[in-house]
């Protein structure tokens, strides 16, 4: 019963905002400003049919899905040992915080230019700014994750006779690994940001940013909605992942 009350907690705004937009499109009556759903929502029911003589809403997703994806994994695989690392090693910390409390604060759109100029326009410079919008989240938690770690547990393992290769693996890296999926949750929703705008770029040949802006330029706005419909259901879809791999995983949390 309670989860069904969530449900239509949830369902509430956007069916009003559904309602409204449609009273407001009838309203205005000018498709370029507010289309109506009646133009939206065949867009959304026939997601492999052309646009434009081009891909599909589909296969643009697909594109921007898979662009993500990697660049999201490789920030993944150099932030986690970046990360466990520096929360393990003072000294190493001393080195690397002040760099990337220098470098955190700039949003990952403003590397564009140089991303373009290292790796020309098109892939390689959108795998970039996905590397830079998730590698700083997926960092800063794991050392928060390593730093977190209970005294208790390291004294336990050091009276067991623990060696330092030891507790790093038993004790260092399961104690941070709930802080780092949350890390991972808030980095791929930035990748996710990061891709769309970066793909919005004038070079860019695919992707649901670029789509997005295709369809601005022909002055199909259904289309624009659409695409943006899109991205919040794979934003939304992506983060209840986490979400249940967190319950899943680390639900042990909420029970000590």
């Amino acid at each position: 019963m309670i989860h069904k009350h969530k449900i239509s907690r949830g369902l509430l705004l956007p069916v009003m905002i559904f309602i409204i937009w449609e009273i407001l499109s009838k309203t205005i009556g000018n498709s370029f400003i507010l289309p109506g759903w009646e133009l939206i929502i065949p867009v959304l029911i026939h997601p492999m049919e052309s646009l434009f003589g081009g891909a599909s809403l589909l296969e643009n997703a697909i594109v921007s899905l898979q662009r993500v994806i990697i660049g999201f994994l490789i920030a993944v695989f150099c932030a986690i040992p970046i990360g466990l690392m520096s929360g393990w090693s003072e000294k190493l910390d001393d080195y690397i915080n002040p760099l990337i409390q220098v470098l955190r604060p700039v949003p990952p759109i403003a590397w564009m230019p140089l991303a373009i100029a290292w790796f020309e326009i098109g892939f390689g410079s959108l795998i970039f700014i996905i590397f830079i919008g998730s590698f700083f989240p997926v960092l800063i938690s794991t050392v928060e994750g390593v730093h977190n770690i209970r005294g208790r547990w390291l004294e336990v393992a050091q009276t067991l006779g623990a060696t330092t290769g030891e507790k790093f693996l038993t004790v260092i890296i399961p104690g941070a690994l709930p802080f780092i999926w949350t890390g991972l949750r808030l980095a791929f929703g930035v990748a996710w940001m990061c891709l769309v705008a970066a793909e919005m770029l004038p070079g860019t040949s695919a992707g649901l940013g670029y789509l997005i802006m295709y369809a601005y330029n022909l002055g199909q706005i259904q289309v624009i909605v659409a695409g943006m419909i899109v991205i919040g259901i794979i934003g939304i879809v992506s983060d209840y992942f986490f979400k249940l791999g967190q319950v899943r995983f680390f639900g042990w949390q909420g029970k000590e």
